[in-house]
This record gives structure tokens, sequence and C-alpha cells, in this order.
């Protein structure tokens, strides 16, 4: 059972969030399509095994910046999200086009008929905004089915490109994105071990800002720079992943 003072930090952290993501929209959670937003999904399908016809849920779905995009390949996504206005924003997008199931939770205390539910549990650019990263594997290692994936996409830290990002963006702060200094391959490994997951796996891609990437030129040199190994460890997006076991 929690104490006092954790169940006022879970409180304090899931109010700030709500209030960070729902006062202002911000441009990096509008649903839209790009060559840039297209290769972030291609690498989660390939990196966690989604295939047509899967349950899968997305954790920090938000307005559906990446939802849509997913349920148009035909896995059967669900969303989760601690912020109810983001939830109503998907849904009026959505308009009844794919019927989205969608869940308004903190992933620790996720609905109980969730529970041995998905194929897979994935995010994007979600883990870092979670309160106590370990819990909120071991919430989600229940949710999946044995042999389930559990796979996010976060930001590298070690990326200098993302502070800047911070700093240029409109209504991103650094109190909102702190969560950033914990997507190190230590920390998360640490974590999904403690909930019992294995193969785990870090998969780094990306090199471009959108305006280079979104250009099919740029797309392609991307793919080349990728593969040198000397700044691999300073690619921008990593992808985690650990299977829950069988």
């Amino acid at each position: 059972m929690k104490s006092l003072s954790q169940l006022e930090f879970y409180q304090e952290h899931n109010r700030h969030q709500q209030e960070y993501f729902s006062q202002t929209t911000k441009p990096t959670m509008i649903p839209t399509d790009s060559l840039y937003l297209r290769r972030q999904v291609a690498e989660m399908l390939r990196v966690a095994n989604l295939v047509t016809g899967e349950r899968v849920l997305e954790v920090g779905c938000g307005m559906g910046r990446y939802t849509f995009l997913l349920a148009h390949t035909g896995i059967q996504i669900e969303g989760m999200d601690l912020t109810p206005a983001l939830l109503d924003k998907l849904r009026a997008t959505d308009g009844g086009r794919y019927n989205i199931p969608l869940h308004c939770a903190d992933v620790l205390e996720y609905p109980p008929d969730l529970k041995n539910r998905f194929d897979a549990v994935i995010g994007f650019f979600t883990l870092h905004h979670l309160h106590n990263i370990p819990a909120c594997y071991r919430a989600m290692e229940q949710m999946v089915k044995p042999g389930g994936r559990i796979v996010f996409l976060e930001p590298n830290p070690y990326n200098p490109l993302y502070y800047l990002q911070i700093l240029f963006t409109a209504r991103m702060t650094f109190r909102g994105e702190r969560g950033i200094f914990n997507m190190r391959k230590s920390f998360i490994f640490n974590a999904m071990q403690a909930a019992g997951l294995s193969k785990l796996e870090v998969v780094q891609f990306g090199f471009f800002p959108p305006v280079i990437v979104n250009h099919p030129d740029g797309a392609k040199l991307e793919a080349v720079l990728e593969r040198v190994s000397f700044w691999r460890p300073l690619l921008p997006f990593q992808l985690f992943k650990g299977v829950k076991n069988g």
C-alpha cells in the first residue's frame, strides 16, 4: 500500500501533467500525416512485431497523433490517457471513422478488464512523462498476454537537439519534459527486468528534424547517416522493448 507521501506525489505529478497537456494545444500533439511520423510508426511496428488484427494498447495516446496512423494499419488499437480533454479531442477527430476504444486512467490504476488483454502495450514519447516508471512497467506487464510485448519510443537524453526543441517549441517546458533524464538504457532495462520482462532490446534511429525528413531526399540521406557508427549513441530516437514471459 502506498504511503501518504507517495500518494501526494502521484496526485501532484498527475495534476501537473494534466495541466501541461490540456491547457494549450501543443503543435507536437496534433494528429497529422507526414513522412516523419510514418517513419516513427514503421519503426514501432517493426520492433514491436505488430501485425494486423493484434490488440494493442497505446499508453499516452493524447489527441491521437499516432493512434490514427496505427488504426489505419489494421491493428486493433485502443488508447489510454490521463487527461479527459485530450481523449475528447481524439474522439472528435475520429468522428466514428475507427471507433477506437479509449480508457481515461493512470496506468497504475488501469481498468481490471484490461488485465492480460493485449498482444502489446506501446507508447510514443510517453514513458518520460510517467511517475514511478518501475511500478508502471509492472502494471503494464499485467495488461499484456504471455509473450506480449511492451515497447516505447522515447527521446535520447544524450542528444542535445532535444533540449533545443524544448527551449524553442511553444508550450513545451523543462519541468514538463524533465523525465527525459531517466530515458537511459540502464534505468529502463532495470525497470523492465524488475517487472519480469525478458528479451530486452533498445533500437536507435533518426537523425534530422521533420522539415528535412519530410522531404524524400532528406529521408534517404537520413537512412545513410544512421548507419554511421560514430554518432549512433546520439541518434535522437530510441525504442525500448521487453517481452512478457510465456
